[in-house]
């Protein structure tokens, strides 16, 4: 593919790194154009707005992640399996990251929302969405689990949403304290979370 034709997935892929690794207040439009070698013509060409970007820009980065998270809650996965998966993948990913960039990360979206909820409403809104999209794969193991006498959560969507704010929390832990070994406690508060004695320990 050329430098032109992938001119719109290089001003995505940089305002997803420069916001992630920096804040969406403190990213410029220039800095987004100069780390994807891209004139700031065709940055207007795309986008009308680094709002518009950064909406354009998480969408596709959920369409990326969308095939390992089906992959990994498939059904013919054990449900408490499926969960542990997401700990582990979780772990794996800010590991990684902080290998790259130096420091723990956290997670994007709950970075980015928690700084623009209060200017950006189209973007806020973005974000709720794939947040809530990505509650629904946790609330299905749930309630398999449930189902399958595992564990004892009738309401599927509240116990989720409790494992989520745990499972962000965590995150914006690590973050603030930039130790990315602390997200190998999740496992084991989630499953205290769901009543279950998880012993195994975290896949490194």
């Amino acid at each position: 593919m050329s430098r032109c034709s992938d001119a719109k997935e290089r001003l995505m892929g940089a305002v997803s790194e420069l916001i992630w690794t920096g804040s969406y207040g403190s990213t410029t439009i220039d800095q987004i154009c100069e780390k994807a070698g891209v004139k700031k013509g065709s940055f207007y060409y795309f986008f009308d707005s680094k709002s518009d970007l950064a909406i354009a820009a998480l969408d596709a980065n959920f369409k990326a992640k969308k095939a390992q998270l089906d992959s990994n809650f498939s059904p013919t996965v054990p449900p408490l399996e499926r969960i542990r998966c997401l700990c582990d993948t979780c772990y794996q990913f800010q590991l990684e990251a902080r290998q790259k960039y130096g420091s723990v990360l956290g997670c994007p979206l709950c970075t980015l929302g928690t700084e623009v909820s209060t200017q950006d409403e189209k973007l806020r809104a973005k974000i709720q969405e794939i947040l809530e999209y990505h509650g629904k794969y946790v609330e299905s193991a749930i309630r398999d689990a449930h189902a399958q006498g595992q564990i004892h959560a009738p309401d599927a969507a509240a116990t989720a949403r409790m494992i989520e704010a745990y499972y962000d929390g965590m995150l914006t832990q690590a973050r603030i304290k930039n130790d990315v070994e602390i997200l190998k406690e999740v496992p084991t508060g989630v499953f205290k979370l769901l009543g279950v004695t998880e012993q195994r320990p975290l896949v490194v």
